[in-house]
């Protein structure tokens, strides 16, 4: 079975318009693979008003241990120079050059810290 969640990353659509279009919570595979062959008119609509800047999901992947988790993009998020799990240390990543200042944004995703390191002046 697959649920929700897992049907609107498939499909590349956010979870509220799969709700919103009553998927069920949770689908077969065979159920997925028919709206995947067959698209509702909704999802070819959605398709369609794509522009391709901002990504639907995108794969956060701790630069520690390797734990992903598939996120909606927030537009907060800057462009993180290493993502990690909130229970590392900080120094468990690379350290910043010397001419660089570390900020750190907790609250990426379900269970990450967005690290960016900028260069100083």
């Amino acid at each position: 079975m697959i649920t929700r969640r897992e049907a609107a990353q498939r499909l590349d659509i956010p979870l509220e318009m799969a709700t919103r279009h009553g998927l069920p919570t949770t689908l077969t595979e065979a159920q997925l693979a028919e709206i995947e062959e067959n698209p509702p008119p909704w999802l070819l609509q959605s398709r369609a008003n794509r522009t391709g800047k901002k990504p639907v999901w995108v794969e956060l992947v701790c630069n520690v241990c390797g734990t992903t988790e598939k996120a909606r993009p927030k537009k907060w998020w800057p462009t993180f120079t290493y993502v990690c799990c909130d229970h590392h240390e900080p120094s468990e990543l690379p350290a910043p050059a010397l001419d660089e200042v570390r900020a750190e944004y907790p609250g990426v995703g379900n269970r990450f810290i967005g690290v960016v390191d900028t260069p100083l002046g």
